[in-house]
Order: structure tokens, then sequence, then C-alpha cells
């Protein structure tokens, strides 16, 4: 069964935006596991735009408590600075169940492709090999579209994580068909190299079911901006249980 893990950064931003507590990350994440959701994710910027370090270390004992999956993501190449101790500490010292790698940048506004693992492997595979150290899982960010996906496996990580915004962008378009192929490609071409895949961007209510129907075997989703949004209409935990009766429905 594909398991849904929420991610948080959005709540933070709103928090950060007034400065103070509310709304209370905490308190959101712990709403979303009592709607069912079987983990958090979160994804820590150097710029601590969003998700702050000191939240990871609340929510990493929150998940213990509740006994699910807690996915940290981010870039493992960005270097350690005043409020930011770098990805691989803040694993160290948490020990999520899941590491999601990805390539984003301080310029970005979001992640928007996946790793060149031509450029890029060389200086994955030891950082893959520390994180693996630290019992986690690791994942990797990828484009369904990457000739060398299956290097990932090579390099020692547990997954690939789709980045599924081309997929959203088609399906608003009222075309999905050419990429969901390629996703279903991609998802069995990784399976294929003992891969687990999760999917993750711009999924939401009105397009998961549609993919998670073609595309096999998806084990994670994260999911967070349509989530968060959804819920400022609908409430939290009643938009939780809508995205986890669309995958029920989609298996």
């Amino acid at each position: 069964m594909t398991r849904l893990s929420v991610n948080v950064n959005k709540i933070a931003v709103l928090r950060n935006s007034r400065g103070g507590q509310d709304p209370d990350v905490l308190q959101a994440a712990a709403t979303c596991l009592r709607a069912g959701a079987h983990g958090i994710t979160v994804h820590p910027r150097p710029d601590r735009r969003h998700i702050h370090a000191e939240d990871v270390l609340a929510l990493s004992t929150l998940t213990q408590q509740h006994g699910v999956e807690f996915n940290i993501e981010g870039n493992p190449f960005a270097p350690p600075r005043p409020g930011y101790p770098g990805l691989l500490p803040l694993c160290a010292q948490t020990r999520p169940a899941q590491a999601t790698l990805v390539p984003d940048t301080d310029g970005q506004l979001t992640s928007d492709h996946g790793f060149d693992f031509t450029r890029d492997g060389a200086r994955l595979r030891p950082l893959i090999a520390e994180l693996t150290s630290y019992g986690c899982r690791v994942s990797l960010f990828v484009d369904a579209g990457n000739p060398a996906l299956e290097e990932a496996a090579a390099l020692g990580a547990d997954r690939i994580e789709l980045y599924t915004g081309p997929y959203a962008e088609a399906h608003l378009r009222g075309q999905p068909q050419a990429a969901l192929a390629l996703f279903a490609g991609a998802a069995r071409r990784a399976q294929a190299a003992g891969l687990g895949v999760n999917a993750g961007h711009d999924l939401s209510h009105a397009n998961l079911g549609q993919f998670l129907a073609t595309v096999p075997a998806v084990l994670e989703v994260s999911i967070g901006h349509a989530l968060i949004s959804e819920a400022l209409y609908a409430g939290l935990e009643a938009t939780v249980a809508a995205y986890l009766a669309v995958i029920a429905q989609a298996r």
C-alpha cells in the first residue's frame, strides 16, 4: 500500500511570516498523524525560510512517540551555516527513517529537478554510505526522464523519489497520458534495478488517484503544498482523510 507522508513546511512558512509559534508546526503534524497519515516530511533549508533545525528535533521526537516514519529532505552538498548544521548532522542527531537527498539551491523557490548522476554520483556515494550507517533509508530525487536513474542503486540508495511536477502540469492541462507513461516506465526501470519508488511534488487530491492507478507499486507519496492549501478550506484532519481515501481507492 502507498503510504502518505505529510510535508509540514508550509505550516512553518505561515508561522515565520509573522514570528512567534503560531501556527504550531508540532500541533499540525500531530493533527495529521491523528487523522491517519503514515509519516511526516520536512525539508529544512540553510536559509531557514520554513522548517528550522529546532523543528526537526521536535518532530523527530513526535514521530518516534507515534511510531511513524520521519523523512528529512535536503541538499547534502549545502554547507552548514548559523542556524543550519547541515543535512547529515541533522540526520545523525535525529536518525530519521528516511533521508531524501534533493539537489536544490538557495535560489530555488522549490525543488524542481532531480540529480544528474554523471555529475553528482561520485560526491553522493560516500554521503549515502554515511546516512546508511545512521540507520536511514536513503532516497534520491530524480527526474522520470533520467536515462541513468538505475545508477541510484549502484550508488547505494534504497529508493528514488520521482519528481512529479511535470506530471502535475500535464494533468492540469488535461493531457496526462504521455507523462503517466513516462513515469510508469521510470518506476518499472527503478524497480527492476532493485530500487523502491517514492513520488512527490505538486501531487494533489485532483491528480493523485490517476497517478497511483497508473504508476506501479509507489511506496510513498510526500505531499505538502496542495494538502495544506486544501486544508485551509476543509480542515487538516478532513483533508488528510480525503487523501488517504484516494490512496485506498487507487489500490
